[in-house]
């Protein structure tokens, strides 16, 4: 039965006619990676619907993006670190959502980590933030994102020479001068950490990356790497003019935490602090076994094999990061331990642990990172457990954190 209803009149309102331009809005459009930028939208009309846009080129000239969909407050405005996104590439209020949330134009997003070009080569890379309503862009605008900031200068160390392969950043002069870092990265080998070293020395840090095996003049494998070679690079690093005296600090990353921690354990004197990512507790062999010929670490010539590492020798602190969902390792168990434990002085050390982020959730944040990686040495995919937002959350927590623990 049609029934007719009289006397009310059901209107919609027609949406906002889409605006031919708009103003963005940044509040620091250079910076560094680590620091987060304000992004507004000005000049629209109330209610208007628009879609807000993230574009960079990594190091091997592909393009990645990001976009969020909003709708315009009141004031014809939209401020991304107010407002949750109707749709696009994240989902939660996040004023950086548009740079960790990027992926390739082609491949697939979770087996993708965005990099720029190496810092030593080229310092930042760009990104375009731009604005569409309808089909019409109406706003654009680019901000430079720097990992090496001005005057930061770069020496490339090798065995011949120096008896290490790493790159070392040093502050501009005149900085003061900032606890020194020495930067070791994991499984995969090689000189990882670069980036990081560049934006510590960018943040007054003299900071080195460094090879242990897997570069030339180094052992091929992460098998019997002596302890004394971590222990001549801190040397160098501390005999930089521009380092304060008396407070070396390693961060060391999955593999490489235990490198950390063992220097921290046996060179007090030498280092003070350690900040060890996703890390592990124990010495073992490189293939996860126990044969007896297969030792990761060595000092003084004989193989270390601990379960878990003393830390009870160190004079500062290890600030252990980890995520719950760490599908490579028990990072996280391994985190709640070495909290667990004292320093020298009898201080417990520290520990952050997320949990949903994975064996990615912890080092920079604001990048766009994948689940999987594709691993250099072993040629294996592996889930590294974690999503791209719980890591990013993790990361965005985490790092002042860290930098903290390093300014002190």
């Amino acid at each position: 039965m049609l029934s007719l209803l009289s006397g009310t009149a059901c209107t919609t309102e027609p949406p906002p006619k889409a605006s031919t331009s708009a103003r963005i809005e940044i509040d620091r459009p250079t910076a560094l990676v680590d620091e987060p930028i304000r992004i507004r939208v000005a000049g629209l009309r109330p209610g208007e619907h628009v879609t807000v846009t993230s574009q960079a080129v990594d190091h091997e000239d592909l393009g990645w993006s990001a976009r969020a969909q909003f709708t315009a407050d009141g004031k014809g405005a939209v401020d991304l670190a107010r407002q949750r996104p109707v749709a696009g590439t994240f989902r939660h209020v996040d004023g950086m959502g548009l740079f960790w949330s990027m992926r390739p134009q082609r491949g697939e997003a979770d087996e993708s980590w965005f990099f720029s070009d190496a810092p030593a080569r080229k310092p930042s890379y760009e990104v375009r933030i731009a604005v569409r309503s309808g089909k019409r862009e109406i706003a654009h605008r680019v901000t430079t994102r720097q990992w090496r900031a001005d005057g930061v200068r770069h020496k490339q160390l090798t065995v011949a020479d120096d008896r290490i392969d790493g790159m070392l950043f040093l502050p501009r002069s005149g900085a003061s001068r900032k606890a020194p870092v020495l930067l070791i990265g994991g499984s995969e080998g090689g000189r990882s950490f670069d980036y990081e070293a560049a934006l510590l020395a960018s943040r007054g840090h003299p900071a080195l990356s460094i090879c242990y095996f897997a570069c030339k003049g180094r052992p091929k494998e992460l098998r019997g790497i002596d302890l004394e070679y971590f222990a001549r690079a801190a040397r160098l690093l501390q005999s930089q003019s521009s380092a304060a005296p008396d407070g070396l600090a390693v961060l060391g990353a999955s593999r490489g935490s235990e490198a950390a921690q063992l220097l921290a354990q046996y060179y007090p004197h030498l280092v003070r602090d350690a900040v060890v990512l996703a890390p592990g507790t124990r010495t073992f062999s490189p293939g996860g076994g126990s044969a007896a010929d297969l030792v990761s670490w060595t000092r003084a010539g004989r193989p270390i094999r601990l379960d878990p590492i003393p830390l009870n020798r160190v004079r500062g602190t290890v600030l252990a990061v980890a995520g719950k969902d760490d599908r490579l390792w028990p990072s996280a168990d391994a985190a709640a331990s070495i909290a667990e434990r004292i320093n020298a002085s009898g201080t417990r050390h520290q520990a952050l642990i997320y949990d949903a982020a994975g064996h990615g959730g912890a080092g920079v944040p604001y990048q766009a990172t994948g689940r999987w990686m594709s691993h250099p040495v072993s040629k294996q995919w592996i889930d590294l457990g974690g999503t791209p937002a719980a890591d990013a959350r993790s990361k965005a927590d985490s790092w002042p954190r860290i930098l903290q623990l390093l300014d002190r």
